[in-house]
């Protein structure tokens, strides 16, 4: 049997351990420039007792989340769901969502953009804001200008409410 070849077909992309960023608690596993732009992923840790991410949304790409290990409740609209290892939750485009882990573990998961949005500057900057004890004001601000709409006086914030 033969198969069609295409020549003008772009070659594989192949990333190892040793050649993955990371900034605070995410490494940008195949960020969206390096895949072609259809998708970014990202792996990530929250701490329980600690905000993950606060009610946000997203105008330019669509936001996955799947559970390597741990415990991470996710928020969509104003349903908070707990997820574990294996579980996914998919938030839609301008869809506001939040996530903490809960339990006594931190809790490890995949994000999944889509497309491949250039989320490595929010990142980057998300770090070193936290890092220096910038004002939330600061980092909404920040986060605006990457594609991110912070809405901390969401109904459903914090959870539990």
């Amino acid at each position: 049997m033969s198969f069609p070849t295409t020549p003008d077909a772009e070659p594989g992309v192949y990333r190892f351990r040793d050649d993955v960023e990371t900034a605070g608690p995410a490494r940008f596993i195949a960020p969206g420039d390096v895949v072609g732009g259809g998708f970014g992923l990202f792996e990530s840790a929250a701490a329980p007792g600690r905000i993950g991410a606060v009610p946000h949304y997203h105008q330019g790409f669509s936001e996955s989340f799947w559970v390597i290990s741990g415990r991470l409740a996710v928020m969509s609209g104003e349903t908070w769901q707990v997820l574990g290892s294996g579980d996914l939750a998919h938030v839609p485009v301008n869809g506001v969502h939040a996530f903490e882990a809960v339990g006594d573990e931190i809790a490890r998961f995949l994000i999944l953009f889509v497309p491949g949005a250039p989320r490595e500057e929010y990142f980057r900057r998300l770090a070193e804001c936290l890092e220096r004890g910038a004002p939330a004001e600061e980092i909404d601000a920040m986060a605006a200008e990457c594609d991110q709409v912070n809405l901390r006086d969401w109904p459903a914030w914090p959870r539990g409410s």
